[in-house]
């Protein structure tokens, strides 16, 4: 299981992580939101506050995606991005 070592919440409800292998993948949140456990996650102030626990993203009240999923469903993206 790959474990995200940093992540950057965006605007437009991706998130731009590095895992422990060294990838660099894109996460599009929006399909989640409708979900009702990631509805708070609409509001993107609270979407922005994410800390790394359990090696994978945490928002405030615990929402959190698996790890295997982040990276599974995550774009490639240029290394060169700062995370």
């Amino acid at each position: 299981m790959k474990k995200v070592l940093t992540a950057t919440a965006n605007d437009d409800f991706t998130l731009d992580i590095r895992f422990d292998d060294g990838s660099f993948k894109k996460f599009d949140v929006a399909p989640y939101l409708e979900f009702p456990v990631f509805r708070q996650l609409k509001d993107v102030n609270y979407f922005k506050d994410i800390s790394i626990a359990f090696g994978t993203v945490q928002w405030k009240n615990e929402q959190d995606i698996s790890p295997d999923t982040l990276f599974l469903e995550g774009s490639e993206i240029n290394e060169k991005a700062e995370v």
